[in-house]
């Protein structure tokens, strides 16, 4: 069992860890900056941790970044108050999600550009064989180290790992918890300690301090991400500006880092 238990939250933890720093705070917000080299690094640890669930950063910014311009209205293209269940809120988002991908819509002009793009590995992650095989792997561990029959209704997660984090982020986070700022939206704060999506359901927090690499604001918030940022700040892998490391007032809001 404990290689089970150990396996799901490696790739859990993961995988929503290269979606919150590459895919969110990187891809889509330009939060910090990093060498080309260490992009394509980051890029490559996405590809191998999100496996069958790959999310194009490309693509992912350009829904991201309509979601901040367009907050719970009706050109979110998630959010939770028009759908009836998370379920429709996602496949919609998956349907937007796959036109930006295939290129059959395009962001407007304010929304495009500064996006980590490397097409040969896109053109890759998004085959469906490549995500059979990535189903195949996970579903081959769970043959060897599984105890029971049980463990297996457990890879449906595994399969689609980056669609199950932004359901809980982009659901939870704008319908249940408390809010610290009065946004014109409904985001909020799910959890007070979240080590669960390791940062991202600060929505409230974050859709007031859009540019702030820190989600938490309050002395009990506690945005794991953010210390992993520091570190790699410290190590010079990336470079944060400086007045992003102070209190939120320093930083410029959501609609404002919009390219």
């Amino acid at each position: 069992m404990l290689p089970i238990l150990a396996f799901f939250v490696a790739h859990w933890l993961s995988s929503v860890f290269c979606q919150t720093f590459f895919l969110h705070r990187y891809g889509a917000h330009k939060q910090f900056t990093m060498s080309p080299g260490w992009e394509r690094a980051f890029f490559l640890i996405t590809f191998l941790t999100q496996g069958s669930s790959f999310l194009v950063p490309r693509a992912y910014a350009y829904l991201h970044r309509e979601h901040h311009a367009f907050s719970d209205t009706e050109r979110d293209p998630h959010s939770p108050g028009f759908y009836k269940t998370v379920f429709g809120m996602m496949w919609h988002t998956k349907q937007r999600y796959e036109a930006f991908v295939k290129h059959r819509i395009e962001p407007e002009p304010r929304f495009r550009g500064e996006t980590p793009e490397w097409p040969a590995l896109e053109s890759l992650a998004d085959r469906w064989t490549t995500r059979v095989a990535f189903g195949a792997l996970y579903t081959g561990f769970y043959v060897v180290f599984a105890p029971s029959w049980i463990f297996f209704l457990l890879l449906p997660a595994h399969f689609l790992m980056g669609p199950i984090h932004g359901a809980i982020v982009n659901w939870g986070g704008h319908k249940y918890g408390y809010r610290n700022f009065d946004t014109n939206d409904d985001a909020r704060n799910t959890l007070p300690f979240d080590f669960l999506t390791l940062g991202e359901l600060f929505q409230n927090n974050h859709h007031r301090w859009g540019m702030r690499p820190n989600f938490a604001y309050r002395w009990f918030e506690i945005d794991p991400t953010y210390g992993v940022i520091r570190v790699l700040a410290a190590l010079r892998i990336i470079q944060v500006p400086e007045r992003s490391f102070g209190d939120g007032a320093a930083s410029r809001v959501a609609t404002e880092a919009i390219p």
